[in-house]
């Protein structure tokens, strides 16, 4: 069939339209998309879904931290290159890695409900049952983000931070098999997708850590002219998390040009049956 739509036929001869989700490759980035996926498909069950991996910048540079690398696409670049391209239909994001300025002919879709949005400890076997608190001084704390780093170093000024790279997997590997650190720090909402919540051993709160602007939430990007797509997508995006993650994505993108680790904590109140607004949207910077 021509036309700007792509088709597929089964074996039984029954033609679908074919739907390309771009995704990371990284286990957890799969279980992300196997999710968005698996709504879409009850929606949409004559079209036929494709989930197309790929590796981005961030998954290659592991060897650096990432506030030294400097550049704000790590994670979704190549997937935007595929949506150019028209490779892929759609693609599934963690928010918090998706700039706040997309490039031109981009949107997001649509925004998932949130997961639990803070950060978790992680801790060393050997080390089971104390919180960071409780920690012996000089114990080494590991942790890929800065925003992490900055506010734990003076929350808990008795304990030591080093960087860890790699996925959520071998992160949880470097802490498990070596001695190298006393306890890590993740988001809680990578750590639920993927079925460890036995490993949580803290959940760090707004007074210790405060979270990522849009950490926890999903959101798919199109591009704007795909109003198909659009229309499609949209019914998976929820008012509460959107609410609370166009106020995150604000300040931070009113903040873009300064070099400064941000921080926020977004806070919903009900002022009547049907009608939410974001009352408290406190954000501090480092």
């Amino acid at each position: 069939m021509e036309g700007p739509y792509k088709y597929v036929r089964n074996a039984n001869g029954k033609v679908s339209r074919l739907i390309r989700i771009g995704t990371r490759k990284s286990q957890l980035a799969r279980i992300q998309t196997d999710s968005v996926a698996e709504k879409l498909k009850r929606l949409y069950p004559d079209v036929h879904l494709e989930i197309v991996g790929m590796t981005t910048t961030g998954d290659k540079i592991l060897d650096t931290a990432l506030s030294k690398i400097g550049e704000k696409s790590l994670f979704t670049k190549e997937l935007e290159t595929a949506l150019e391209r028209n490779e892929v239909d759609l693609v599934v994001h963690s928010l918090k890695d998706l700039p706040t300025t997309l490039p031109p002919g981009f949107t997001i879709g649509a925004v998932l409900k949130r997961e639990n949005p803070h950060d978790a400890v992680v801790l060393h076997p050997k080390n089971m049952g104390k919180s960071l608190d409780t920690l012996p001084d000089k114990s080494v704390i590991g942790t890929s983000s800065l925003r992490r780093a900055a506010q734990l170093k003076k929350r808990f000024p008795h304990l030591e931070f080093k960087d860890i790279r790699g996925n959520l997997n071998t992160r949880l590997k470097k802490l498990d098999e070596k001695d190298d650190f006393s306890a890590i720090i993740l988001a809680a909402a990578g750590l639920r997708r993927m079925g460890w919540d036995s490993r949580v051993s803290q959940i760090l709160g707004p007074e210790d850590c405060m979270y990522a602007v849009g950490q926890g939430a999903l959101a798919i990007e199109v591009r704007a002219r795909d109003e198909d797509i659009l229309e499609m997508v949209s019914v998976l995006h929820d008012p509460d998390t959107v609410l609370r993650c166009i106020a995150e994505r604000a300040f931070l993108r009113r903040l873009a040009s300064l070099t400064l680790s941000r921080r926020c904590y977004s806070v919903l109140s009900s002022v009547s049956v049907n009608c939410w607004l974001l009352v408290h949207c406190q954000c501090y910077l480092i």
